[in-house]
């Protein structure tokens, strides 16, 4: 269950970055981000009241409330990082986030066995290569590189907090839409404080009518997030940590597949020996 819930997660967070880093090339960033938070907090809203989640309330909600608040600096910085950098690029170097709750479970106690400890290392590079980064180039390079790592903590935080803010599934419901609503809280004062200082909230070609059109395109982003947090969590509550977080971190390579498929994003050779990699060190994991 742990590898099956996990490999649902990067499928989940590799077609949501997908889609989030194309929609801010379009729209701006902290728009695209709290649009899409707006609604997948009003669908768990619906989800919360028709499943009795309230009755799930409980100090375990403040990791809830820290996941949200860390999400929003990490998928703005992720998803400006998308929009400066080739996706096949700045994907694998956001998964570098895996560390954080990689190094909690070894904290807490988890000792994978060798052929898990194998699968992890070979994983981790695989996801690294797949994306064949450049760490030298252009300002603009570098910039997308530091938004990344920024990103990555960011990302690796909210996987270690979502997983301890439920035990069961009307409970997990609850913590994602707690999630979602302070995700909108700290992301629309962010887009407030932008905007005060002089930037757009909507696109400068084509204003609200774009982000309108996209609605759809948002809907998903959201969701999307919102389903791979989920399992993710059911992941690693049913099993070691080390592996729910690293398979759940395979997403890099989704990602930067579909950019192959639908943008025409070339891949590499390192990308392509590193998508092998990341499939090996998957195999190792699920069978140790």
């Amino acid at each position: 269950m742990t590898a099956l819930f996990a490999l649902a997660t990067s499928l989940l967070w590799g077609l949501a970055d997908f889609g989030g880093g194309v929609l801010t090339r379009r729209a701006p960033a902290l728009t695209v981000v709290v649009v899409s938070q707006v609604i997948a907090a009003a669908v768990l809203g619906v989800i919360v009241m028709a499943t009795g989640g309230w009755s799930e309330a409980g100090p375990q909600l403040w990791f809830a409330v820290a996941a949200g608040a860390v999400g929003p600096v990490a998928m703005l910085s992720f998803y400006k990082a998308l929009a400066l950098g080739p996706m096949g690029v700045v994907s694998p170097l956001g998964s570098l986030g895996v560390a954080v709750p990689v190094s909690i479970g070894l904290v807490i106690g988890e000792r994978p066995g060798l052929l898990q400890c194998a699968g992890v290392a070979v994983a981790v590079a695989g996801i690294v290569m797949a994306g064949g980064p450049q760490l030298r180039g252009a300002p603009v390079q570098r910039q997308a590189v530091l938004l990344t790592l920024l990103a990555a903590f960011g990302f690796g935080a909210v996987m270690a907090l979502i997983a301890e803010a439920s035990t069961t599934v009307t409970g997990l419901f609850l913590a994602l839409f707690v999630q979602r609503v302070t995700n909108v809280t700290v992301g629309g004062a962010a887009l407030y404080a932008s905007v005060r200082r002089g930037a757009r909230a909507l696109p400068a070609e084509g204003g609200a009518a774009v982000v309108l059109a996209a609605l759809p395109a948002l809907t998903f982003v959201g969701l999307a997030d919102v389903a791979a947090n989920g399992t993710y969590s059911i992941s690693a509550q049913h099993g070691p940590v080390t592996v729910a977080a690293v398979l759940a971190s395979l997403y890099p390579v989704v990602t930067a597949l579909a950019a192959r498929g639908l943008l025409g994003e070339r891949l590499r050779g390192v990308q392509a020996a590193g998508a092998g990699l990341a499939l090996l060190g998957t195999v190792l994991l699920a069978t140790g």
